[in-house]
């Protein structure tokens, strides 16, 4: 296969599979009913990770960014992300506390856009989300200074080293920069690829705590 950028993209096709149907008016009132359904027919489905999300952030200027994390929970608070406070997404979360997120399930063609304001939970229910979590997730907490220059991967190497001895030997250790937050849902949308490109994009938007429904031009 060559590397030439653009032969390779114009290579690739997208949904070369069958796709599932989705008829909008089906769908619940709550756009939390959809997501679980989804998350669970995706995860049926054996698309990898589908708890991954992509997270969108601005900082105090408006420079917008974004990067993948893991999907801690989602109910009446809404969906849940952890990081430590003084990464750079919970810097950016600080001075402006709204975020976007999107979900990707390729195997079925289906996204899921989530968008709102951000608060952080209590320390005490961050510490108890990190300890449920498995000891390689404590270590990488313990290890710590995220986001922060590193000068060589021997000094990550000792810090890692010493982080993982520590999750082993102390599994509720606590991280007191590790946070929880939950982004309240404003705007929900769900879009159903379709092979010939008639795609069905629904979206929720809260007003006056009820939700109400409508369907977009793909």
């Amino acid at each position: 296969m060559g590397t030439d950028l653009h032969e390779l993209l114009r290579s690739l096709r997208v949904w070369d599979v069958e796709l599932p149907s989705f008829d909008p008016a089906t769908a619940p009132e709550d756009p939390l009913a959809l997501f679980t359904r989804w998350f669970a027919e995706a995860v049926a489905a054996g698309q990898t990770e589908p708890h991954t999300m992509s997270l969108a952030t601005a900082d105090a200027d408006g420079t917008p960014d974004v990067r993948v994390v893991m999907l801690h929970g989602a109910d009446e608070r809404g969906w849940a992300f952890a990081t430590h406070a003084d990464s750079r997404k919970g810097r950016e979360l600080a001075v402006r506390p709204y975020a976007a997120l999107n979900f990707y399930w390729p195997v079925q063609g289906r996204q899921v856009r989530v968008r709102g304001p951000v608060t952080a939970a209590p320390s005490a229910e961050g510490q108890a989300d990190l300890h449920a979590r498995s000891t390689g997730a404590l270590a990488a907490a313990l290890t710590g200074r995220q986001s922060q220059v590193l000068e060589s991967a021997q000094e990550l190497a000792r810090a890692s080293q010493e982080a993982w001895e520590q999750a082993r030997r102390e599994p509720d250790a606590p991280v007191p920069s590790w946070t929880l937050y939950h982004l309240r849902p404003q705007e929900v949308e769900f879009f159903q690829g379709d092979s010939g490109r008639r795609h069905v994009r629904l979206v929720y938007r809260r007003e006056d705590e009820e939700w109400t429904r409508q369907l977009l031009w793909p």
